[in-house]
């Protein structure tokens, strides 16, 4: 089979991709301050973001980078916490995937969940060998999922922008 005759992944919607994770936190999640520990949360995020960027990669993808992740209100013990992910964006091989993080309170059960987190992850598509694979593009639905894919497009620009202007400054010390 030659090069040409590979065809390119078809493309998914926004909505192919959107995973939720559920969870009670426990006496075991706590810090020494008596509230959930921002580390569960970062793998409660990483969780979902991967369950979100495999199911619209339609394979293995790994974490590459976490662009952003913001603790907005403290998790406490008892919350039932749900991770809402999609992929926003994708590239060749890359993705970006967005997680909102939100909280019912195991007090006040009937009161609307409390938004805890938002976080941006980058995930990359991998073979069996671990090397990175075209993923398929997202095809945003909504005006709301087109603005997170031009969102995900100005923190791509930045993370190499940034990565860039380092390297620079390696080699020009």
């Amino acid at each position: 089979m030659t090069e040409q005759s590979v065809a390119a992944p078809s493309g998914k919607p926004t909505s192919y991709s959107r995973v939720t994770l559920s969870r009670i936190m426990t006496a075991v999640d706590v810090n020494l301050y008596g509230t959930v520990h921002g580390g569960v949360l970062m793998k409660f995020v990483d969780d979902v973001a991967g369950a979100a960027a495999a199911r619209h990669s339609g394979g293995t993808a790994v974490t590459a980078a976490i662009d952003e992740i913001i603790f907005v209100e403290p998790v406490r013990v008892g919350d039932l916490v749900h991770a809402h992910a999609q992929v926003n964006w994708t590239g060749q091989t890359s993705m970006e995937v967005g997680v909102k993080v939100v909280a019912e309170r195991w007090d006040t059960a009937d009161a609307e969940p409390v938004r805890v987190a938002t976080a941006y992850l980058v995930f990359v598509g991998v073979d069996v060998a671990g090397a990175p694979r075209e993923v398929r593009p997202v095809l945003p639905e909504t005006p709301t999922d087109e603005r997170r894919f031009r969102e995900a497009e100005i923190r791509r620009e930045h993370r190499l922008a940034r990565r860039r202007a380092i390297q620079h400054a390696r080699a020009n010390p």
